[in-house]
């Protein structure tokens, strides 16, 4: 087992969190932090400029995020190695968490350089806190693969899991999401939280059936947090008064169908790319783009 110390001869590699909405709810030490590293490695500079501004911070910026991360990490762990205090931040919330923080952090940690956290804000867990669900337990996935086999496989995991889940998604991608939801969990309470600490928080409760019935989905905007309940009705023992929409029927899948009609795709390329998209079969989507060719 090996123990971390300070080592005097390199630089600390600080996580630092940053605010996930209002500019106000950052550390006064993670200001102090930011101003006084020798270095902030971001994953949008433009984004943490705003802050930067706001706070007075001088620092020199750098760019580290999932694209370049494999070509950045060992020029900043140079850096910390020659004895520079490097802070990492991500665009809201805290680094590491649903994003390639954890890559520069082992790489750090293997070159024996001290690694601590200013810790703050986090999406999920304030969502968390905020649901009313149960914390005891919680699995957190952020954003689901976007390939159906990866996510159906790990939507099923679920099924059996007594605990809260908590999830990141998009509100173009919501009324997907609670389908699957209902389909592999099963008619759970769920709360849909958006714009967290900002001027417009929202934070949406109830049972997966009764929000897809009310087509919540369509009045909603911008990155959302959501946490399902534990399980308390299997799939198989759902009520059979709510049938949910099939997937050509929803209106993201006839939009996306219908735009790439429109650009002259062939139906064939149409039905394709439907069909790995969002898991249906290409017959049904050839069918459905020659009844409603535009």
């Amino acid at each position: 087992m090996k123990k971390q110390l300070k080592n005097s001869t390199t630089g600390t590699l600080y996580l630092v969190a940053t605010p996930i909405g209002n500019l106000r709810d950052i550390t006064f030490r993670a200001v102090d932090t930011l101003k006084e590293v020798g270095m902030i490695a971001a994953e949008d500079t433009r984004h943490s400029l705003k802050l930067m501004r706001h706070y007075g911070i001088s620092t020199r910026l750098i760019s580290y995020h999932d694209h370049n991360k494999e070509r950045s990490a060992p020029g900043i762990v140079k850096q910390l190695l020659e004895g520079v205090d490097v802070a990492l931040v991500t665009d809201a919330g805290s680094p590491g968490i649903s994003d390639p923080g954890y890559y520069l952090v082992n790489l750090a940690h293997e070159n024996g350089i001290s690694v601590t956290a200013c810790p703050g804000a986090c999406a999920a867990i304030m969502a968390l806190s905020i649901s009313g669900l149960p914390t005891d337990k919680f699995a957190f996935f952020g954003f689901l693969p976007t390939r159906p086999g990866k996510r159906k496989k790990i939507l099923k995991s679920l099924a059996n899991e007594n605990k809260s889940v908590v999830f990141y998604e998009t509100s173009k991608r919501l009324e997907k999401l609670l389908a699957e939801l209902y389909e592999n969990l099963g008619d759970r309470n769920i709360v849909i939280t958006r714009e967290l600490t900002k001027v417009f928080e929202e934070t949406i409760r109830g049972r997966l059936s009764d929000l897809l019935r009310d087509a919540v989905f369509s009045d909603i905007k911008g990155e959302l947090v959501i946490v399902v309940a534990k399980g308390d009705k299997t799939p198989d023992s759902l009520s059979s008064d709510f049938e949910r929409r099939p997937p050509l029927e929803r209106d993201e899948v006839k939009e996306a169908i219908t735009a790439l009609l429109r650009d002259g795709v062939p139906v064939k390329t149409v039905s394709r790319q439907i069909s790995d998209k969002y898991d249906i079969s290409k017959n049904e989507v050839y069918n459905f783009c020659i009844k409603h060719s535009v």
